[in-house]
């Protein structure tokens, strides 16, 4: 088979098996189906750009397939230096669940891929995951960049997001490694990672917002005030005024907005929706 990079694979396994439209690729790629094959024949997928798997929702798939077996095979090719044996092109998740399920053989559907195409297959399947983490995410498409060449428009025409979502998320990778770290513990989301991107004390803010749970506006409120310098009168945002902040919101279940200005003064403004929520606010205010 030709080393090029064949037409088609931007939509991973769909292009080969779900859609109508690509018979013919199905054809061309799918070498042999072989009903099952030892649990211990199958390699993990050296291009896998999933770092980490949630243990608990293998243990969730793990169950289901001790109960139902597993519906979809797992897409594999050949493995070129050990005859026999074969590589994991998609289905990694199933085959470790499998593993914990007891299964001593997986049903699987053998490919016909070159390395660029079983690189491509493989970002993109894990890429259109939803519980993929948005650092993985990142790496995915950035190696679709690096290694195939892809500008962020056709990356967003490929997994059919927009441009923003593309490079916004291919962003990420400039902050430190320690922020990153944060973002792929899930300790920091991707809304409160952004403002920090470029900053010198990206990691102390980003501690910061950890231990005193910003909000991602509040992440921006904060950043937006250590880039501009105040005067005397002015606006103050404070991570602990922040702090509070997020957490009368949280026990109202309303919008909250605290001023503080630099001598310490300021306001607390409540947003209401209708009469219920101004009741409840008015309520709250009246106690002892």
């Amino acid at each position: 088979m030709s080393t090029s990079k064949k037409k088609g694979l931007g939509r991973g396994l769909t292009a080969l098996f779900g859609d109508q439209k690509t018979e013919v690729k199905k054809k061309e790629k799918i070498s042999h189906n072989r009903s099952k094959v030892s649990i211990g024949d199958l390699s993990p997928n050296k291009y896998q750009p999933r770092v980490h798997f949630d243990e608990e929702k293998l243990v969730e798939l793990a169950n289901s397939i001790r109960k139902n077996g597993i519906i979809q095979p797992i897409a594999v090719r050949e493995d070129k230096v050990d005859p026999g044996r074969y590589e994991i092109v998609a289905g990694e998740r199933r085959w470790l669940a499998a593993q914990k399920a007891g299964l001593h053989e997986v049903p699987i559907v053998i490919l016909d891929l070159d390395d660029h195409e079983a690189l491509e297959v493989a970002i993109v399947e894990n890429i259109q995951r939803d519980d993929l983490n948005v650092i993985e995410e990142a790496k995915g498409y950035k190696r679709l960049s690096e290694e195939f060449g892809y500008d962020h428009e056709k990356i967003a025409k490929f997994m059919s997001k927009s441009r923003s979502h593309i490079s916004n998320t291919l962003r990420l990778l400039t902050l430190p490694k320690d922020v990153i770290g944060l973002i792929e513990e899930g300790n920091l989301t991707a809304g409160q990672a952004r403002p920090l991107i470029g900053l010198p004390s990206a990691t102390n803010i980003a501690e910061e917002i950890v231990s005193k749970n910003l909000s991602a506006r509040s992440v921006e409120l904060l950043v937006r005030s250590k880039k501009s310098p105040q005067k005397s009168g002015q606006i103050r945002v404070d991570s602990n005024i922040l702090s509070e902040q997020n957490k009368i919101q949280e026990n109202l279940g309303l919008n909250v907005n605290i001023q503080n200005k630099k001598n310490n003064s300021g306001k607390i403004t409540i947003l209401y929706k209708n009469l219920e929520q101004f009741e409840l606010v008015s309520n709250l205010l009246k106690r002892n």
